[in-house]
């Protein structure tokens, strides 16, 4: 059989993608990547340190970043991008900026942040309010309001999951708790952010916003979206307002948010398949306005 007219694969795109050691939602992110683009994944060197601020400083020093941005170069992506909230917000805007600088250097391509993609998306969106999920401890979700405070966006409801470990194991079903405790009341926000890559957040996100009635970007979806952007190609996500600008929506009548409904981009989040399926997990669960 002749099968010479098919020819070659197609060019494939590359973004080079680092991640912290213990990050385990590879999937989530390719998601969002369309098929002319691939990701090239690396990550940092294991150090026995549970989620915390010390783990983000370690993750994120620039010898380190150099190193992993370095181990791509042969592949020669067109971007690179550093997936780790906590890492890129614990140097505050400053630190940030010499993060992507660093990586710059080391790779010779442009690079991005997830914290500094979240700067990026809320000025897309044209957000100045903000609320936030994290599941980290109250500490690390203190360095996450000062960064974004820092860069002039006000936090409007906060809540966070106190966990140290095992965050990529949440269930959709407590992302979506926490986030109706971080907004309880409909126009208390311009927009909710969920924090931390390794978070899974991909399904749940067009859900939330139905029922939230605002834009809700997460750690992942931003990394991505700014990345692909460098390329000049667009995310693919399912009616997510940052990646599809026909899901946005306008401002909403304030009241109480209330329980799961079902809105018109779909059934509830309780109801989706597989929420609240899944391990239990050892955390605490606090909040804040």
């Amino acid at each position: 059989m002749d099968i010479s007219f098919l020819g070659g694969p197609a060019p494939q795109r590359g973004v080079g993608v680092v991640a912290p050691f213990d990050f385990a939602l590879d999937r989530e992110l390719w998601r969002w990547v369309p098929d002319e683009v691939s990701l090239h994944m690396t990550r940092t060197p294991f150090v026995p340190v549970e989620v915390s601020l010390d783990l983000a400083r370690m993750v994120s020093e620039h010898e380190t970043l150099g190193e992993a941005v370095r181990t791509l170069n042969a592949i020669t992506p067109e971007v690179v991008a550093y997936a780790c909230t906590s890492g890129s917000f614990v140097g505050g805007v400053a630190g940030e900026r010499a993060m992507t600088e660093a990586m710059t250097w080391a790779g010779a391509v442009p690079s991005v942040t997830t914290s500094g993609a979240l700067l990026d998306a809320l000025a897309e969106l044209g957000v100045r309010r903000i609320a936030l999920v994290t599941p980290y401890t109250v500490s690390v979700t203190r360095a996450l309001e000062a960064y974004v405070a820092e860069a002039g966006v006000t936090v409007t409801g906060c809540a966070f999951m106190g966990l140290t470990r095992h965050i990529w194991k949440v269930p959709y079903r407590d992302v979506a708790d926490m986030a109706r405790q971080a907004v309880p009341v409909a126009g208390a926000a311009d927009a909710l952010f969920i924090s931390c890559t390794n978070l899974p957040t991909y399904d749940v996100i067009p859900q939330l916003e139905a029922e939230l009635r605002i834009p809700v970007i997460s750690a992942n979806q931003v990394t991505m979206w700014a990345a692909l952007r460098r390329l000049g190609t667009p995310a693919v996500g399912p009616y997510q307002a940052l990646t599809d600008p026909s899901a946005r929506i306008g401002p909403t009548v304030p009241g109480p948010v209330g329980p799961a409904v079902a809105g018109p981009l779909g059934p509830a989040v309780a109801d989706m398949p597989g929420v609240g399926d899944g391990p239990d997990t050892e955390q605490q669960q606090e909040g804040w306005t």
